[in-house]
Formats: structure tokens, sequence, C-alpha cells
């Protein structure tokens, strides 16, 4: 867990209880009643925020145990029992929600990433996520697209540069790609450096740049990206190249198959719907 997935535990409590506390259970449950809360799949899903679920519970009690049944990446069923919460009924009831909150959400990403990856897994493309992220969740949706079976992109701002058209128009002249990419791979070889393509004419130009990772192919028609495969495999090029842009669970397959390394897809994080899981009490 790092520290911003536990600030975000602490939010989401004090944003449930404020100051006050669960009002409910502590006037309508006895203080020393004990339960186990058995978290259940109502629908076919691919399981992930286990972490971030003992976190709210250790928070809510210490004495709360979280115990695993179906781990992160793992297949439930409608029906299955994923995990439970036994200890004190107060505090499972306490904690109830804000558990169930945070896995539906995130068995919610890794289960649209599992059929993304599910459809190309006949290819040699990889999945990626992006930047389109739920503000401060990024760590967590991202883990979750990775238990889905995808693979993650940057994980910020901070530790990859990638140099879209916005970039290029924002300066008074004209910059020199080339020099400025050999600028920055002389002090820090490692960094990965990625630039936006819209046309195969700027492909063509990027392949000749030493120093750039991966072109992303914005937009392209299927066409498109088979002759940029083509043109990089006939410059010999050891560039990547990453599709971004209309893709969809209809459309990813064909794109997969036009031999590009990387499809990148907004979609995984940005536009996903939770999956449905509940919590059933049973005395202790």
């Amino acid at each position: 867990m790092n520290r911003f997935s536990r600030i975000l535990v602490e939010l989401a409590l004090e944003e449930d209880l404020s100051s006050i506390g669960d009002l409910t259970s502590r006037n309508f449950v006895d203080a020393s009643h004990r339960s186990i809360g058995r978290i259940i799949s109502r629908e076919d899903s691919i399981i992930s925020g286990h972490d971030v679920a003992a976190c709210v519970c250790s928070a809510v009690d210490p004495d709360l145990q979280y115990k695993i049944t179906i781990p992160d990446g793992g297949r439930a069923a409608k029906g299955d029992l994923v995990s439970e919460i036994r200890g004190l009924t107060r505090s499972v009831l306490t904690a109830e929600r804000t558990v169930l909150n945070f896995m539906q959400r995130l068995s919610g990403v890794a289960t649209v990433a599992h059929h993304y990856a599910d459809l190309i897994a006949h290819t040699n493309a990889i999945l990626l996520d992006t930047r389109k992220t739920t503000p401060g969740w990024r760590f967590l949706e991202k883990e979750a697209v990775a238990h889905g079976g995808a693979t993650n992109h940057r994980m910020g701002l901070y530790d990859a540069i990638m140099v879209k058209d916005n970039h290029l128009v924002a300066n008074p002249s004209p910059i020199d790609l080339g020099e400025r990419v050999a600028e920055i791979k002389a002090k820090t070889p490692d960094l990965k450096i990625e630039v936006e393509a819209d046309r195969l004419d700027q492909l063509e130009a990027f392949l000749k740049i030493p120093g750039i990772d991966v072109v992303l192919l914005d937009n392209m028609s299927n066409d498109d990206l088979a002759t940029a495969v083509s043109m990089k495999a006939g410059a010999n090029s050891s560039i990547k190249l990453e599709a971004s842009g209309g893709v969809n669970l209809t459309t990813v397959e064909g794109i997969a198959e036009t031999g590009v390394d990387y499809i990148s897809v907004g979609a995984l994080t940005h536009s996903v719907r939770s999956i449905d899981l509940g919590l059933d009490l049973i005395s202790a």
C-alpha cells in the first residue's frame, strides 16, 4: 500500500464516519457480538482490491481479520466467496461499505482489462493502460489493470516522456526533435521517450531519429497501422509502435492483428462499471 492509497482509505472513512462514528451499529448491535462478513461476487468477475480492503479493516478496528478466498487477479463466478471479515459485528458493519466501494470499483477495472487482454491473447500486442484514471486512485487502478492481465503504461508525467502535438506547437520557434532527444538521452539514457504521430509521414521522420523508444500512432485506421508496421520493418528500426484512439472491445482484436507492439486503452480505467459484490453477515 502506497501513501496515496492510505490517504484514500483515511478520507473514505472520514467521509463515512465523520467524527461521530457508526450511529446505527452503536445503537442497534450488541457491543460484544461477533460475526463473519462474507464478501460474495454477485456476477462473474476478476477480483482486485484485497490490500486496500484489508487496510480499511485495520483502520476501522485493528482486531478485525481479513481472510482472502479468491486472490487478486483470480476469477470469481456468480455466488463465489471472495473474502471474509471476522471480528466484532459493529466493526464488520462499519467497514462493510468502504471495503465494498473499493473492491467493486477495482474488480470492475480488473474485469474489463481481462476482457480486452483475452481478445488479443493470440497476438503479440501488449495491452496498456493510460493516465485517464480517477484522481487519487491511480496506483490502485493501475494495480487492478495488472490483476486483469494488462500492462501499466507510465505512472505519471514524472517517469517517462511523451511528446504530443501540443508540446511542439507551444514553442515560439520549432524544436529540433532529434537534437532534443539526443540531449535527453545523453543525460538520462534509461528515460523512455515516446512521440505521437497521427500521419505516416511523421512516422517516417521519427523512424530516422535515434533515441526514440516508442511512436504513438494516434487514431490511425487499421490499414495505416499495418502500413506503419511494414515501414518500421523496412527501416530495421527498434522503435516500438503503440496504437491509440478508437479502441474498444469491438475494435481491439483487429488493431492487435495489424502487428503493432502496444495498444493503449483509456477505457480500462475511465469508463468502468463497478462489479456487484455484496457482504452477507453470519454469526461467528
